[in-house]
């Protein structure tokens, strides 16, 4: 029952974020119809253009046209190219994925072994130097170490040249180089976040009851960490990483514009740019449906995981 219900609110919630996208982007001044025409088109042009891309419908049902073809699979027609906009997407989703997943991965190289470093040697100069590290690393928003990352990788030692993408056609090795920066931006907030709450998690199973009868039967804290708590203690963790999923997306494509990287964000900000509104909705929906589905499934990951979860 409490998962019918949670799907429900799942529905509840894309709908009204299917509403504030449509709505917002209506309801603001300005007229798609100069951007495509120009500032020179007559009223009858206007008009006739108006007509053909449905601008001159009630709001309600221009917003039921959409919806209905959105859940079809049909997000329109961008108003700028004159192609579908879901044909439009495809061609620039791989690189936003790509950047997404290598941030997944750097996320758990980069945390797993911190945080259990710190909960190891807790209250050490080492797990200190990791809180202070994790504090600041954590306040900077990752398109500020963008920048960082580019001046100082791309400007000052040159590993790669800054606003110089490399396609995968140029080879898989040069690809994946070009494309770790731009991941460790997206990445290293979020490793801090996973630090953090790894070494919490650990710290918390340690005190169990558990792992007392563990230290009698004359485990040490190095065994009795590997052999009985990093099992629970990954619990929260591996939820909040599915969770992370979505908002690594998210983070890809705001970190798109500093590195410019041709995915979805510099897609966004052009659209916007140009009001070119049905491919502006469409990401829109798309990553906020994201979302809201990797924390539903995080929610029953955490259920299945944690069997004092389960309903009886």
């Amino acid at each position: 029952m409490k998962l019918l219900k949670r799907l429900a609110l799942l529905l509840v919630t894309l709908l009204l974020v299917t509403v504030l996208a449509f709505v917002a982007f209506s309801i603001i001044p300005g007229d798609p119809t100069d951007t495509i025409l120009g500032l020179d088109a007559t009223a009858e042009q206007i008009a006739a253009l108006r007509g053909q891309l449905g601008l001159d419908l009630p709001l309600w049902q221009r917003y039921w046209n959409w919806l209905s073809g959105f859940v079809t699979g049909d997000m329109g027609v961008s108003y700028n190219f004159g192609i579908p906009v879901a044909d439009l997407l495809v061609t620039r989703v791989a690189p936003t994925l790509t950047l997404a997943a290598f941030s997944f991965v750097l996320i758990v190289l980069i945390s797993f072994p911190l945080g259990l470093l710190a909960a190891r040697f807790e209250n050490s100069w080492l797990d200190r130097a990791l809180t202070v590290l994790n504090q600041i690393t954590m306040s900077v928003p990752n398109f500020v170490v963008g920048v960082g990352l580019v001046f100082f990788f791309g400007l000052v030692l040159q590993w790669f040249r800054p606003g110089g993408y490399v396609s995968p056609d140029k080879g898989l090795g040069a690809y994946l180089w070009f494309m770790f920066f731009p991941s460790l931006a997206v990445a290293l907030p979020k490793s801090a976040m996973v630090v953090k709450m790894l070494r919490g998690s650990v710290l918390d199973e340690l005190d169990a009851d558990y792992v007392r009868t563990a230290y009698s039967r004359g485990n040490t804290r190095t065994s009795a960490l590997w052999r009985h708590v990093l099992r629970n203690a990954m619990i929260p963790v591996v939820t909040f990483l599915a969770t992370t999923i979505a908002e690594l997306v998210a983070g890809s494509i705001v970190v798109e514009q500093i590195f410019s990287i041709p995915g979805l964000g510099q897609m966004l900000i052009s659209s916007i740019n140009n009001r070119d509104y049905p491919v502006v909705q469409a990401i829109i929906v798309l990553v906020a449906a994201l979302v809201v589905l990797c924390n539903f499934l995080a929610d029953i990951l955490y259920r299945v995981m944690d069997p004092r979860l389960k309903e009886g």
